[in-house]
């Protein structure tokens, strides 16, 4: 059953012309048992075959039949041609123009259902009746035309609404995989911060306890060895963080991403000092307030705040700079305070966003601050060096 109704779907016009065959023959049986009629014989002819027409033809060309039908209705009236079951063609057609999208067929069909009725019944009164009598055969005329019309009518409506869901729904996907597409964007563009980070900062200790191991191989191995111990242990971590940023760039489907390690945070800041210290920059680390637990978001802005300053420190300061770095817990947020008295004139190439003129250094940490609510102060200090003074809130739920 499934194959048949498939396959009348294809072949609209071969069910209707099967249809049309069908009333040709009730036709001719009608014709037959009732004896001629009161019309021409070939108008009769003519006028039936015009109607049966309309009904073969009826979704191929609505609007042409249509005119056709109402042709065949003008001939009927005017040669005399008796009512018939050819008729019914009239009631097929007003209801397939009204279920299509033509709105000028749609408004005549209904004008030729509430006419046409009250045509055919003056045209074939018998005036042996009474007027009331008149009146409502006429209206038992016209409600099966009104009917159609407006079944019709209500199929086109169903149709645009159905059509408009679907409109809806592909247009909502549509934005939907765009929505997707921009995450995508904008997670590659987090981990590419993440990977500037960290190669800027591990890659530039490996440089200077590589420069120092050499310069003091021959006269203390000792601190050779230490520096290539540091320059081993930066190294891992650095492929441990490259390992994790990197897995999630990957593509292939079914694929794992990777070893995984947590994300830096505000404990770890410690160890980010000792490290710097370790490549020959003097730190002077402290942390003000109670320590308590904060949001990753915001442990992971703090830290990153802090390598980029004290990698820039070790760039740019000179050979002689200090730094400092304060942590400062408050009810409501959390404050660092990156400080240093190295070369401020090199700075104003960082603060630009880098001397590389890549634009990743203010810039990262400016999008940073902002991605989490917070404010950021930088520029030059007085007498010489750089200060960079951060709050991070930390909102209630977040």
């Amino acid at each position: 059953m499934q194959r048949l109704y498939d396959f009348l779907r294809r072949h609209p016009t071969g069910v209707d012309s099967f249809w049309a065959v069908l009333l040709l023959g009730l036709i001719v049986l009608s014709s037959s048992s009732d004896g001629p009629g009161r019309g021409p014989v070939i108008a009769e002819i003519l006028i039936y075959a015009a109607l049966c027409l309309v009904i073969a033809l009826r979704r191929r060309a609505p609007e042409k039949m249509l005119l056709l039908a109402t042709a065949a209705g003008v001939a009927q009236l005017a040669l005399d041609v008796s009512q018939h079951p050819a008729d019914f063609a009239m009631l097929v057609i007003i209801y397939t123009v009204a279920s299509g999208n033509t709105r000028w067929a749609s408004r005549y069909a209904l004008v030729g259902a509430l006419v046409a009725p009250a045509l055919a019944t003056i045209r074939w009164s018998t005036y042996e009746g009474s007027l009331s009598s008149e009146v409502i055969q006429t209206v038992f005329l016209t409600v099966p035309f009104v009917l159609a019309w407006v079944l019709g009518d209500s199929i086109r409506t169903r149709r645009a609404y159905w059509a408009q869901l679907e409109e809806r729904a592909a247009r909502l996907e549509k934005e939907r995989e765009q929505q997707s597409r921009m995450a995508v964007v904008a997670e590659r563009a987090r981990i590419a911060r993440e990977l500037h980070d960290v190669v800027a900062h591990n890659v530039s200790v490996m440089v200077v306890q590589a420069d120092g191991a050499a310069y003091v191989l021959d006269a203390s191995p000792e601190q050779a060895k230490q520096a290539l111990e540091t320059i081993s242990g930066t190294g891992r971590q650095a492929l441990a963080e490259m390992r994790r940023l990197l897995g999630v760039l990957r593509t292939d489907e079914g694929g794992e991403g990777g070893e995984y390690v947590p994300q830096p945070d505000v404990e770890q800041i410690g160890d980010l000092v000792e490290q710097v210290r370790s490549a020959g920059l003097p730190v002077d680390f402290r942390i003000e307030g109670s320590p308590r637990p904060l949001p990753s978001g915001v442990e992971l802005t703090a830290y990153r705040i802090v390598q980029e300053a004290l990698t820039n420190t070790r760039k740019h300061g000179g050979p002689d700079a200090a730094a400092s770095v304060r942590l400062t817990y408050f009810d409501d947020g959390l404050g660092l305070l990156v400080e240093d008295d190295g070369r401020g004139a090199q700075h104003e190439l960082y603060e630009e966003g880098g001397a590389d003129g890549m634009g990743h250094g203010m810039i990262g940490m400016r999008e940073r601050v902002g991605m989490v609510g917070g404010t950021l102060d930088a520029g030059p200090r007085a007498g010489g060096g750089f200060r960079i003074s951060v709050l991070l809130p930390i909102r209630a739920g977040r």
